[in-house]
């Protein structure tokens, strides 16, 4: 090329900065579906201990009966685990989160970007944020904004859920739970929502 027609320097190689950057949200994505891979095999332990047939589950779940088995198998599903209480009123820490956390979701479902909420729960759904104290106190917080904010379009049982959640967020209940926290809170986030939506 004649006369410096192109004078930029090419990098040879990426900074490790530049690295660490570009591989950060990978990271989080991979992190995130390696924590829904093992709460769905969480959960399948749950619907064995329900009884459901490893027909049934693989029909829920989009998975073959063979890798429904495989995952029994490797898990070491044999006897049920304890029954799981399915009721709304329940005061343990992770219920209680996942109370807040579908909450929070049909709150942002309904006013998307005007929602204080959205942005916090896609970083859950990407696994950026996670159910620590620091966390929770701050879905806590865009929580109350948002009523606050739609309190005329809301209907009144969202404020309910959100005082009966937060007071028991004050004052967690330290009864021992029957599954883990994170099948705990996927469960009450459920059933909140359907609860809000008037399914349940």
């Amino acid at each position: 090329m004649a006369g410096g027609e192109n004078t930029r320097q090419i990098p040879e190689a990426l900074t490790e900065a530049q690295a660490e950057r570009m591989l950060a949200d990978m990271n989080e994505v991979i992190r995130a579906g390696e924590e829904m891979r093992k709460l769905r095999a969480e959960m399948i332990k749950l619907f064995v201990g329900f009884g459901w047939t490893q027909d049934r589950i693989a029909r829920l779940t989009g998975m073959s009966q063979p890798a429904v088995s495989k995952q029994v198998t490797k898990y070491g599903i044999g006897d049920p685990p304890p029954s799981t209480g399915l009721s709304l009123d329940q005061d343990d820490e992770p219920w209680l989160e996942g109370r807040l956390w579908g909450l929070a979701e049909e709150i942002s479902e309904a006013f998307h970007d005007a929602s204080r909420s959205t942005g916090y729960l896609h970083a859950v759904a990407r696994g950026k944020k996670r159910f620590t104290p620091q966390n929770v106190d701050e879905l806590r917080r865009l929580v109350e904004e948002d009523l606050r904010l739609h309190q005329a379009e809301l209907p009144g049982t969202y404020r309910s859920a959100y005082d009966e959640i937060s007071r028991g967020l004050d004052v967690p209940s330290n009864a021992p739970a029957t599954a883990s926290a994170s099948v705990r809170r996927a469960l009450a986030r459920q059933i909140q929502r359907d609860r809000l939506r008037g399914d349940a």
